[in-house]
């Protein structure tokens, strides 16, 4: 047995692989997918010229025909320079959300604008890696944590005059409400010595909720806020509480009024975003998915 043991029908090297001894340690794989995807080739013409294409002729029209969006508070960005990139931060509930952003924004901003996407969902696989970073200008960043690499990576883009779309949630909603802000936005921004802009997208987790196959048809809205830049001094998660605190200020000026969501805002009693300190089937009710009619003042979401 044991002489059959040592019998082997592999032909020998180099006519196969080599073997690796025992005992020795193997280098890690230097694997091409994750944080290690490469993406420079999709901020190149031929891809930017593919990329404005699919936005502006084929994205466009299936937002419109899917969420009719309806864009409020463009003019706030009338004082930021033409040449200036910058952070949009918004919050997240739908994969819907990225194309409506893309469509909504500015054109002065759309065709030099990228997107910050988790590499272990976005990148998990070449091919997958390859369509959304020529789709939507993805590149990836490590959502759990405000890495070396990933700050390091979006700061050159930054510092080479893209604008960011980033989602400091740090993932889709699961339950409807907002989760609370992570600080790699406003590290960002006060790293690099960028604006953030604010934007609250209502609607799309009607449009495309988490888990959901296919979408339906309902009306979005994008709301844009005035710039924010970081105080002297401000610490990155201090500051992150207070873009969140803006798109919290925006969720209510959509769902009440702009008189009414300053006044709140500058009272510090705006609702915020995850929604209120009750039991399930309480937020469950103040969220009103599934019901036809809403009676008494909305809670933002």
């Amino acid at each position: 047995m044991s002489s059959l043991r040592r019998f082997s029908l592999r032909p020998p090297f180099p006519l196969s692989k080599p073997t690796w001894p025992g005992g020795v340690d193997r280098p890690p794989l230097d694997r091409k997918t994750g944080m290690n995807f490469d993406t420079d080739w999709s901020r190149r013409f031929p891809a930017r010229v593919a990329r404005a294409a699919l936005v502006d002729d084929v994205f466009a029209p299936i937002i419109k025909v899917m969420a009719s969006p309806r864009v409020s508070g463009l003019d706030r960005l009338a004082s930021l320079p033409d040449d200036e990139p910058v952070i949009f931060a918004a919050n997240h509930h739908s994969h819907f959300d990225t194309t409506i952003l893309l469509t909504a924004v500015p054109e002065r901003f759309r065709h030099k604008l990228v997107v910050a996407a988790a590499s272990d969902y976005f990148f998990d696989n070449r091919v997958k890696g390859a369509v959304w970073a020529l789709a939507i200008g993805a590149f990836p960043i490590e959502r759990t944590k405000v890495s070396r690499r990933s700050a390091d990576q979006a700061a050159e883009l930054l510092d080479d005059g893209w604008s960011l779309i980033i989602f400091p949630e740090g993932g889709r909603s699961p339950h409807g409400w907002g989760q609370p802000f992570r600080a790699g936005a406003a590290y960002l921004a006060i790293r690099c010595h960028r604006a953030v802009v604010p934007v609250h997208l209502e609607g799309t987790r009607r449009v495309m909720r988490k888990g959901a196959r296919l979408p339906t048809p309902s009306t979005v809205h994008v709301t844009f806020g005035r710039p924010m830049r970081a105080d002297d001094g401000e610490d990155a998660r201090v500051f992150a509480a207070r873009i969140e605190r803006e798109v919290a200020a925006l969720a209510d000026e959509q769902a009440t009024d702009w008189w009414s969501a300053r006044r709140r805002a500058a009272a510090g009693t705006t609702p915020p975003l995850t929604g209120p300190e009750a039991g399930a089937w309480r937020r469950t009710w103040s969220l009103g998915e599934g019901r036809r009619r809403r009676h008494g003042p909305r809670w933002p979401a």
